[in-house]
């Protein structure tokens, strides 16, 4: 009878370390991720060149200005950090690193046309929609 106690009890304790890693992993490695590539961007001065591409792309403005005037409430996430846990979900780690460096060492037009069909085939269309109001919102401060 005791064996069964200590047998329940360990399953137990192991169902609930998982639900918590399950639960929580996401969002601790999310906030890791986003504060890193944030913080890499703004050290090297990356982050001001990519906006200064962005604005001399018309395909790239077009592709922003959809997220203009889209009421933010309805979509799936409204924060980076959500939407670095539904990215992360959704590609996996090396194709967000491959994204980073390709971002990093500048991209050639088809290069670009690729990251956005793969990223296009990958979301829906509301988690499209609500990365392009992040990102207008991002590029506009």
């Amino acid at each position: 009878m005791r064996f069964f106690k200590v047998l329940i009890s360990f399953i137990v304790i192991i169902g609930l370390v998982g639900f918590a890693v399950y639960y929580f992993g996401p969002k601790i490695v999310a906030d890791q991720v986003m504060e890193k590539v944030a913080v890499e961007f703004e050290n090297s001065g990356q982050l001001e060149s990519i906006k200064q591409e962005i604005e001399k792309d018309p395909q790239f403005q077009a592709f922003l200005e959809e997220g203009k005037n889209v009421d933010s409430s309805q979509l799936p996430f409204q924060t980076k950090e959500e939407a670095t846990k539904v990215l992360m979900k959704k590609f996996k780690i090396s194709d967000l690193q491959e994204f980073q460096t390709k971002a990093k060492n500048g991209m050639t037009a088809q290069e670009q046309q690729e990251i956005l069909n793969k990223i296009e085939s990958t979301l829906t269309e509301e988690e499209l929609l609500a990365l392009k109001v992040l990102a207008y919102k991002e590029f506009s401060k």
